[in-house]
């Protein structure tokens, strides 16, 4: 019996379509992945909708991790709504080499990054389709030296939206924290948002409430930490301090100092205990 000989089986063009994909995609998390191969710990900061104060807690977060003497960064990830630079009043922009390296610039020793240097003007909409917000997000992910970081704060864009998808499938994050307010819409938009988190098997830290007192209440955080099994980092009370925007807040403001030592504590604790059971 004679066994006809053949060559190699040759992909369909679009099985090669798929291929090249895969081989795009895994190219570019390893060249991410050797950007990210000095920084500790990576913590997305996340909430379900806009307007919740997420950008004022990750700022106030840095800027605390900072001050305990940590090498901190933050990545302002937010494409078409872009606050960091405003919050943290950043006014050097990141440097840059021959090949497009960008090396992020420290205020209030935190490194900076954030769509809002490029703007030639802070009130000008980005009016961007989805693609395009993938490509400058991937940008920032690849091209961005941060040096040796001991954790990297990243602003994540609200919902559950492509472009906070983009960054949860591509960025290497060791845990989330979410925000929320006291109202039930908020808590409503919160859930979803650690749904989402959920389905990606992504550790979550856990869940604060800001904008908490007389004026909205209080209690949705501990509400929504109990009913998603997750632990409560603390409530985050809406104070006259912050009124005054010259700094982040925990640099003029005792009381906010302590509200966020507290949640600085558990969050550095929680992180202690993965490093500890990933060396034993």
């Amino acid at each position: 019996m004679t066994i006809p000989v053949t060559g190699p089986i040759q992909p369909t063009p679009q099985q090669q379509a798929q291929l090249d994909n895969i081989r795009r995609q895994w190219q570019q998390k390893k060249r991410i992945a050797d950007h990210f191969s000095k920084i500790g710990k990576t913590l997305a900061v996340y909430s379900g909708k806009g307007g919740v104060g997420k950008t004022t807690v990750a700022i106030n977060l840095a800027v605390m991790l900072a001050n305990r003497g940590a090498k901190v960064g933050i990545l302002d990830a937010d494409i078409d709504c872009p606050n960091v630079v405003k919050a943290m009043k950043a006014d050097l922009r990141p440097g840059h080499n021959e090949d497009g390296e960008l090396f992020p610039e420290p205020k209030w020793g935190v490194k900076v990054l954030s769509m809002g240097f490029f703007q030639r003007d802070e009130e000008e909409a980005i009016v961007w389709r989805g693609p395009m917000i993938h490509n400058a997000i991937t940008q920032f992910l690849e091209k961005t030296n941060w040096g040796e970081l001991d954790y990297l704060i990243t602003d994540l864009p609200p919902g559950t939206s492509d472009a906070p998808l983009t960054l949860m499938q591509t960025l290497p994050i060791d845990g989330f924290i979410v925000v929320t307010t006291p109202q039930e819409l908020s808590k409503i938009d919160a859930k979803r948002s650690i749904n989402m988190i959920k389905k990606l098997n992504t550790r979550i830290l856990g869940v604060i409430e800001n904008f908490a007192g007389d004026v909205f209440g209080s209690g949705a955080g501990e509400e929504l930490s109990r009913e998603m099994e997750l632990p409560f980092l603390g409530r985050l009370n809406l104070l006259p301090d912050y009124r005054d925007t010259e700094k982040p807040t925990v640099l003029l403001s005792n009381k906010v100092r302590e509200e966020y030592q507290n949640v600085v504590e558990q969050v550095v604790a929680a992180l202690s205990v993965d490093k500890r059971q990933s060396e034993s």
